[in-house]
């Protein structure tokens, strides 16, 4: 079977085969990931905290999010779903004008390219959510797409 950095074009068909050839990777656990630290430029650009889960993953990834009290993110859009789920806190989340509001133990669903916010509705504590979203698979094939509210593609 091919190996994970060939590339297949339309003569390789016949290479989709009918049993999957299991491939266990050599990290199978992230221990401790916030204290592995900020992702410093991915939380720069969304204005708070992001803490990458750094496992081999090639359709799904995951990140823990956190608002500062009363912190509210510049609204963007992505071409991959995310569902988030809450930890601790209190706020909303706008997506496309509507109003979505959630608390810990609360989970969220973002559609693809819909353009979205987040707000913490504390003024005193921190929010802090876990994200999961099919960025890796789009990015493998391509066809992940992000932009910030003012800036280009």
């Amino acid at each position: 079977m091919e190996n994970s950095e060939t590339q297949f074009s339309s003569k390789d068909f016949h290479k989709t085969f009918a049993t999957p050839n299991l491939v266990i990777p050599e990290k199978l656990i992230h221990k401790n990931v916030e204290q592995a630290g900020e992702h410093n430029q991915f939380s720069a650009e969304r204005k708070h905290p992001v803490f990458f889960v750094d496992l081999p993953s090639k359709n799904v990834s995951m990140t823990i999010g956190g608002l500062l009290p009363d912190q509210m993110t510049n609204r963007h859009r992505h071409t991959y779903e995310t569902v988030i789920y809450v930890i601790e806190g209190e706020g909303y989340t706008e997506i496309e004008g509507t109003k979505v509001e959630w608390k810990a133990g609360d989970a969220v669903y973002i559609p693809s390219w819909a353009w979205h916010r987040h707000k913490n509705l504390s003024n005193s504590n921190n929010a802090k959510y876990i994200a999961c979203e099919n960025a890796p698979q789009l990015q493998n094939l391509g066809v992940a797409l992000r932009e910030e509210e003012g800036r280009d593609l």
